[in-house]
C-alpha cells in the first residue's frame, strides 16, 4: 500500500494569493498510435497552469517533470501545497522527494472522489471545447493541439469565478492591486 498525504484542503479551494496552493491530475488522449498522457500543475489562485508534460505514458516522470516545470516558472515560497489524487505516481517516493526539496507539503484527495480534484473543471473544458470529435493521426497533433489550447486557456479563456477574465489576466490584476496597495 501506498503512503497517502493528508487532505490540507478539506475542499477549500480558494487560496487567497498565487503560489499558495497547486492542483495536478492526470488525463489521456487517443492518437492513432496510442494513447497521450498529459498532467498539469494549476495554481488555484488564477487557475492559470503554470506547469505541463505530455508523454506517451503514465510513469512518475509525467508528473515530476510538471512539477520540475512548474516551479522553475514560478520559484514558489516554501509552504505552498501541491494538491493531488492518490495515484501511485503522486504517492511515490521519486515525486514525494521532489516535493520536499523545492519545500512543498503534499496534500491528497479523500479516496475515489472526483468532486475533490479542482483540475476535473479543465479536463471538461479541454476536451469539450478542442477534443471532443477530432482524430489524431500521431501524439505531434495531439500535443500540438493541447499546447495551443493550454494558450488560450491561460491568455484568453474567460472565467465566471475570476470576474469574466483569463488567468493571466486575472493574477496581473492582483499584482498591480498588491503594488498599488504597497505604493
Amino acid at each position: 500500500m501506498l503512503p497517502v498525504a493528508p487532505n490540507l484542503l478539506q475542499r477549500d479551494f480558494s487560496p487567497a494569493k498565487p503560489d499558495q496552493v497547486w492542483t495536478t491530475d492526470i488525463t489521456y488522449l487517443w492518437t492513432d498510435e496510442g494513447w497521450l498522457y498529459l498532467t498539469v500543475i494549476l495554481d488555484l489562485f488564477s487557475r492559470q497552469v503554470v506547469g505541463w508534460s505530455l508523454k506517451p505514458h503514465m510513469r512518475t516522470e509525467l508528473v515530476s517533470d510538471a512539477l520540475r516545470m512548474a516551479w522553475f516558472r514560478r520559484r514558489p515560497e516554501a509552504g505552498l501545497i501541491v494538491y493531488s489524487d492518490r495515484g501511485s505516481q503522486y504517492c511515490s517516493a521519486e515525486f514525494q522527494d521532489l516535493l520536499k526539496r523545492y519545500g512543498m507539503r503534499s496534500s491528497m484527495s479523500r479516496r475515489a472522489n472526483c468532486w475533490d480534484t479542482p483540475t476535473e473543471s479543465l479536463w471538461g473544458s479541454l476536451k469539450q471545447a478542442r477534443i471532443h470529435g477530432q482524430r489524431f493521426a500521431t501524439r505531434r497533433e495531439a500535443m500540438d493541439e493541447v499546447l495551443d489550447w493550454m494558450s488560450f486557456y491561460n491568455h484568453g479563456r474567460l472565467h465566471s469565478t475570476l470576474n469574466y477574465v483569463s488567468p493571466m489576466q486575472f493574477e496581473q490584476n492582483w499584482h498591480a492591486a498588491q503594488r498599488k496597495q504597497a505604493a
